[in-house]
């Protein structure tokens, strides 16, 4: 029997849902620095427990943006609001959030970013003494009794913005019920103030370095802004080249990660994760329904026309399993498709026949690879359906089974119902009879083994042809596309940048067969492999072994090599 679906109840949900037009407070963060003995040492102090999310973390300074800080501009050095904002990307009031950040660095830690104007460049003006004097406006200012303007004026003190640099932009997760638009700022520990924590908000407070927190995140409480800058941090050996590469001109993103159920857990989910993209699709309020994994036999609608039902035949050539694709009207009682059926699994085309809300009139099959046809021929005789795809034009890796009612060789426009429609588009490479399909009203590709997510695919001569397949990659870049379903992984977003990857990835490979050659001379491809794909475990090196005969053979199409009895050189050599 198929496995079962598995709907929101099965992942605990936010205890508070959502309010989509709930904006988030602007705040700030600031990540205090210095060197110690082993490298750089970051400021960690541990929240108080108050029974929220945030309750015993151990955090950086931060919080929200006062509207009391803007009236500290005039007291700011070395930084005016317009360049705060053109740093930060914003219209105006981008010195508010470094003010913030001083503010609270202040309040919860002890240490003061400010000097007065005769200090020198050699450090910021606020010594022991001072430091200790003016302790008891950490309180006033948490209390809102006074500000940071009050503090300054009557000290000579001018706030320091500009030792802050700007690190990272952190978005809560639309699935917690308090979100914030954060701005991270680094700084090196000011000179001659000694941090202690508030005891309110604080409770402990230690210096630490990033690699021994992160090693002790089973006992530290780390947030995922905490943990993530941690992990940029651990990345620098002493503070000059931190400071260094965070003032250097960069594009810093906005970072928003979604909330989602799975195998561990109720959790945010970063944007470089796999599932991120889709979640913001089939979850776009984030009430944390969706799941990060991908579990076989699950059923998953992606939109009102389309379904996903994932095999069990996860493995390290196909991933979390083959994705076979439900498409529909929109209509649950109309007709619906089917793409890729996938591996022989009667189980799997138990849970197809399941998913689909209304009868299956048609099977479209991307290409005959033993894990998107076979489950072909036992769909057809559940339901009859019209099939449709292109016969393997080679023997070697096939699906023999393989039969097409209807020869599809690109450029085929299918109608499913009156508001849904396929157009085939023929793609070799990966295999010569391959076949995209474009959902024309999601402006969605099923992409088969063209695009795969995570990996690249194995393009195995004869029937793999690297100069194909990095043709038919380029004339999927004319599309107008929004959306990539391949036929392993999450659906993802931005197409183009997708596909430009995967072109930019094989050119650097066949630059590496070439740099091989060139410095290798004369060679057998056995000999080239290990030079060629040293980034690749041993393992795979048999399925890289098919890849770099494809490279080869481009090269030698190109004019670039020649070979003989199995050996290769350049033709400039």
């Amino acid at each position: 029997m198929p496995a079962p679906p598995v709907d929101a109840s099965a992942f605990p949900a936010p205890a508070v849902q959502p309010v989509v037009d709930r904006p988030p407070r602007p705040a700030a963060t600031l990540v205090v620095v210095r060197d110690g003995s082993a490298g750089v040492e970051v400021l960690l102090s541990r929240r108080a427990e108050r029974g929220d999310h945030n309750s015993g973390a151990w955090v950086f300074p931060g919080g929200i943006v006062e509207a009391a800080d803007g009236a500290a501009h005039a007291v700011c050095a070395g930084l005016d609001d317009a360049e705060a904002s053109r740093r930060l990307g914003v219209p105006a009031g981008g010195l508010d959030y470094f003010i913030a950040a001083v503010r609270e660095c202040f309040e919860e830690s002890g240490l003061l970013f400010a000097a007065t104007p005769t200090v020198q460049e050699d450090g910021i003006g606020i010594d022991a003494a001072t430091s200790a004097r003016l302790a008891p406006w950490r309180g006033r200012l948490h209390r809102g009794e006074a500000t940071l303007a009050a503090l300054c004026e009557p000290e000579g003190l001018r706030l320091a913005v500009d030792e802050l640099v700007y690190l990272s932009h952190w978005l809560t997760p639309l699935g917690r019920p308090k979100r914030f638009d954060t701005r991270f700022f680094v700084a090196r520990v000011p000179q001659g103030q000694t941090a202690s924590h508030d005891g309110a908000e604080l409770v402990e407070q230690m210096w630490i370095a990033p690699a021994e927190a992160l090693a002790k995140s089973a006992t530290l409480k780390l947030l995922t802004p905490t943990q993530k800058t941690l992990e940029t941090l651990a990345r620098f050996s002493d503070v000059k080249s931190l400071l260094a590469w965070a003032a250097a001109p960069r594009t810093v993103p906005l970072v928003m990660p979604r909330v989602a159920g799975g195998s561990g857990g109720f959790r945010p989910v970063m944007p470089d994760e796999p599932a991120w993209a889709e979640l913001g699709r089939i979850d776009p309020a984030g009430h944390g329904n969706a799941s990060y994994d991908i579990v076989p036999g699950r059923v998953v609608r992606l939109s009102p026309r389309l379904i996903r039902v994932t095999a069990g035949n996860g493995n390290a050539m196909t991933g979390p399993g083959t994705n076979t694709y439900l498409v529909g009207s929109g209509n649950d009682g109309g007709e619906w498709a089917v793409i890729d059926p996938g591996p022989a699994d009667e189980a799997h085309v138990e849970a197809v026949v399941a998913a689909a809300p209304g009868p299956i009139t048609r099977i479209f099959v991307t290409h005959t690879h033993n894990d998107h046809s076979p489950a072909t021929t036992a769909l057809k005789a559940r339901t009859r359906a019209h099939v449709l795809g292109l016969a393997p034009l080679h023997r070697e890796w096939q699906d023999t089974s393989f039969a097409a009612d209807t020869t599809l060789m690109g450029g085929e426009r299918v109608a499913l119902g009156e508001a849904t429609h396929l157009r085939a588009i023929h793609t070799p490479g990966h295999a010569a009879n391959h076949l995209c399909y474009l959902l024309e009203e999601e402006k969605l590709l099923f992409t088969g083994d063209h695009v795969m997510q995570m990996s690249t695919v194995v393009i195995n001569p004869p029937d793999g042809d690297m100069a194909a397949y990095i043709a038919s990659l380029r004339s999927l870049l004319a599309l107008d596309l929004d959306w990539l379903a391949p036929g392993h992984g999450f659906l993802m977003a931005e197409p183009r940048v997708a596909m430009e990857h995967v072109i930019a990835h094989r050119l650097k490979r066949e630059a590496k067969v070439v740099a091989a050659m060139r410095d290798s001379g004369a060679a057998a491809a056995t000999d080239l492999l290990p030079i060629v794909y040293a980034d690749v475990p041993q393992r795979l090196h048999p399925m890289a072994m098919r890849s770099l005969t494809a490279h080869l053979l481009k090269l030698r199409a190109d004019g670039t090599a020649i070979e003989a009895a199995g050996v290769w050189a350049l033709t400039d050599a």
